[in-house]
């Protein structure tokens, strides 16, 4: 140390275990002010610029950009913040890693007649990959009247978010669903017509009622047990007879079934396949739920002979 009590720029990077080089380049960028001058021109630092520059080295092992450690050395406590960022930037780089590793095993372990279709898919899907493709083709396939709040709720539950940790079938899975989503193909009309000619529309009622039935369904999805009659059913034949003005009647469920058999589209079938492939355990898709409500409406009605 200097006779005035500060070190020379030599004297610092020795205390701190760095080169000279290092400390320059800290100052350059303004995370560690000079005390003083000398005469000559020379950098000269007090004792706390010690334990300053330790702290830069530290947070710079961890890749810390300067701009942040900037920010933590002038503000003590933006420092949890600025972890909590750099998690969920190293979160979403892994998750990026972790889906380029599962479609190179996808591409590794194909047949060549496979491989440039598989390519094909895979290309068009970011990495990680980007859910906005499918909810604009549910925007796309709802109902124009639909509520907002109704539009949202549906979009969040029918797009499936691509796994943390996918296995290479899932990368296949979800590449095939974003073509779908993307492909100019026909859409399917999910605006239900009318069991009853001339009978009114009204689809926010008829989604409130389907999202309480698919609701009630869920358990027995998860549980296995085979489609059967019950408060799940009669809450999804309420759902569209309030949404046509009418009664919850056994000719209208006759005319239910027949609505639903023919409304049905192999496009939409394609997308709840592949999106269950996608689902986590412990939740199926609506899709799935919609089906096990149709089996249990068909059955019911086969019961009491139509």
């Amino acid at each position: 140390m200097l006779p005035d009590g500060l070190w020379s720029i030599g004297e610092l990077a020795g205390r701190a275990g760095v080169t000279v080089k290092t400390v320059r380049y800290y100052s350059d960028r303004g995370l560690l002010p000079a005390a003083a001058r000398s005469a000559g021109g020379h950098r000269r630092y007090g004792p706390g610029a010690l334990d300053r520059l330790r702290t830069i080295r530290s947070l710079r092992t961890l890749d810390l950009p300067v701009a942040d450690i900037d920010r933590v050395l002038d503000h003590e406590d933006a420092l949890e913040d600025v972890v909590a960022g750099q998690l969920k930037e190293l979160g979403s780089q892994l998750a990026a890693l972790r889906w380029r590793e599962a479609a190179l095993r996808l591409l590794r372990d194909c047949t060549a007649e496979e491989r440039a279709d598989r390519l094909r898919l895979i290309g068009a899907v970011s990495t990680p990959p980007d859910t906005t493709a499918l909810a604009r083709y549910w925007r796309r396939v709802l109902p124009v009247r639909l509520p907002a709040r109704q539009v949202a709720w549906i979009t969040d539950a029918a797009v499936p978010r691509p796994p943390a940790d996918p296995e290479p079938a899932q990368v296949l899975a979800f590449a095939r669903l974003h073509a779908l989503a993307t492909t100019d193909c026909p859409v399917p009309d999910r605006r239900p017509p009318s069991p009853e000619p001339g009978a009114e529309y009204r689809p926010g009622v008829l989604y409130d009622g389907l999202g309480e039935a698919y609701e009630l369904t869920a358990p027995a999805l998860c549980a296995g047990r085979e489609p059967h009659a019950g408060e799940a059913l009669d809450c999804f034949v309420s759902a569209y007879a309030g949404a046509h003005g009418t009664r919850d009647t056994p000719a209208f469920r006759r005319s239910l079934a027949s609505l639903l058999e023919r409304s049905a589209h192999p496009v939409m079938d394609r997308y709840w396949q592949l999106a269950g492939e996608l689902a986590a355990p412990g939740h199926p898709t609506l899709g799935a739920a919609h089906d096990w409500l149709r089996t249990a409406l068909d059955g019911h009605l086969r019961l009491r002979g139509r």
